[in-house]
């Protein structure tokens, strides 16, 4: 029997328009498609109808499959000579796990590609009018995990170099940790007036754009109750804002119209 072969595949940050061609056409001739919580179900709809659905999203404190679990699915359905795709939101090599995935099924002599997808962290910026780089505001972007493990210890982040030097930080996965990721900024250099964006459910109809500061950004997300999945945005670009928001201008009209 023909081993099967896997595609790692980034379904985009939720509009289901910014998913690539490549990856549409990975979904569309795949036997077995394995996604993430943070996939537009929309997506979905452009499988075979003979396909395998398989869900295996985590959410903070409740992982439906464990890494492990899913590592094994990979391999027993591309040994089986189906045709895989691997469904993750955003990038599937930024904060997706693609590596490891890969690295598991080079192990096992299984073929597979990894696909590219638009990562939030610029996407959800784009789409709240805020340009990660810009000539007169920032020339340097990280994406950073907000997801720390100071609590056990285990705090690995070069804050020094975070804080003072580089313009855009986009902090993935960071409301649980937004207070502690505020105070260690401002504690090691950067200035406490510099402008945050809070963006929840970015490219999507739910979206909802926080500003403040690096001082008040927590309390108005608290006031607010944004929850994950969110990206926090902490830069200059921020104050672009105001004068080129877009999207949200978009879903107003809509509403107004319906």
């Amino acid at each position: 029997m023909r081993k099967g072969k896997v595609y790692l595949v980034g379904a985009g940050p939720g509009d289901p328009k910014l998913l690539t061609v490549y990856g549409l056409e990975c979904i569309q001739k795949s036997d077995v498609i394995v996604y993430d919580r943070l996939v537009n179900s929309q997506l979905l709809e452009h499988a075979k109808k003979s396909a395998e659905l398989i869900y295996c999203g985590k959410s903070p404190g409740n992982h439906h499959l464990i890494q492990e679990e899913i590592h094994q699915i990979l391999i027993e359905k591309s040994l089986e000579g189906k045709m895989v795709t691997r469904l993750k939101g955003g990038d599937p090599c930024v904060f997706g796990r693609a590596g490891e995935e890969a690295e598991i099924l080079a192990q096992n002599n299984i073929q597979y590609e990894i696909v590219p997808g638009i990562t939030a962290g610029i996407a959800a910026a784009a789409y709240a009018g805020i340009p990660v780089t810009h000539r007169d505001f920032a020339s340097s972007f990280a994406v950073i995990t907000g997801h720390g493990r100071d609590q056990e210890g285990k705090d690995s982040l070069n804050w020094p170099a975070l804080a003072t030097g580089i313009d855009t930080l986009a902090f993935y996965m960071g409301i649980a940790n937004l207070d502690s990721i505020c105070e260690k900024l401002i504690a090691n250099g950067r200035n406490e007036k510099t402008p945050v964006a809070v963006i929840e459910w970015g490219t999507t109809n739910n979206q909802r754009t926080l500003t403040g500061t690096l001082e008040t950004i927590h309390q108005l997300v608290v006031e607010k109750n944004i929850q994950n999945p969110a990206i926090v945005l902490v830069g200059e670009v921020v104050r672009l804002r105001e004068k080129i928001k877009w999207y949200e201008k978009i879903l107003e009209t809509e509403i107004i119209m319906h």
